[in-house]
């Protein structure tokens, strides 16, 4: 059985607002609720988990009464980490399920139904993936003096949601201690020595967290 973790765990500081940015409408929809209708879209039979803090579970309550949503999700208490996040997200799977699990972000509600598939189905296959797009600016790499160099940006990566992986693999990686280098998912599951494997994504696949963000949101949604 598959699933998919959405992590909306944003308090919208860089936003400049009182409201968290998953919270924030596009087209007359907050953004949280149309990242889980791009999951549903993918698949009915696909298990929704929605991470979000404890101080903002009724007002989401609230909202989907307000807009009638009706998608069926469990919630799962935000951390103070995204490890942590993560992890009780995955709390929420049965110990000895099988199938894939997918961890996306809740403000990148432009995600292509094709990078979901490919990802869940390279997962099946390969156990890990993760979605990537390549670098189109000049990379410059700056050492603890102050100098710097450019770099090869055909050495590098912009690493997009969701990332997907096979269920048990995913529980074994998070039963590891939190390190400063878990930067995301696959580097959870990476320490266990893991590879991970890499598939197209989708440029307008975005995470939006600042108000120029927004607007490129607006003009797409």
């Amino acid at each position: 059985m598959d699933y998919v973790i959405i992590v909306a765990g944003g308090k919208g500081l860089r936003m400049g607002g009182e409201t968290p940015k998953q919270f924030l409408c596009i087209g007359g929809k907050p953004i949280l609720m149309r990242t889980i209708e791009r999951f549903r879209a993918y698949s009915d039979e696909l298990n929704i988990i929605l991470v979000l803090p404890p101080s903002q579970q009724d007002y989401w309550r609230r909202l989907c009464r307000e807009y009638g949503f009706t998608i069926e999700h469990a919630i799962a208490d935000g951390g103070d980490t995204r490890f942590e996040s993560s992890k009780n997200g995955l709390s929420l799977i049965p110990d000895d399920e099988e199938g894939v699990a997918g961890i996306h972000d809740g403000v990148r509600p432009f995600v292509s139904q094709s990078v979901i598939c490919n990802c869940y189905e390279t997962a099946r296959d390969e156990y890990a993936a993760i979605p990537v797009l390549p670098v189109t600016d000049t990379l410059r790499y700056i050492d603890a003096h102050g100098g710097g160099k450019n770099v090869l940006r055909n050495d590098y990566r912009i690493v997009q949601t969701p990332q997907t992986f096979d269920i048990q693999l995913l529980k074994r990686a998070y039963l590891q201690p939190f390190r400063e280098s878990f930067t995301d998912d696959a580097s959870v599951v990476e320490a266990l020595g893991c590879q991970v494997a890499m598939v197209e994504g989708n440029r307008e696949n975005i995470k939006i967290t600042t108000p120029f963000d927004m607007k490129i949101a607006e003009a797409m949604g």
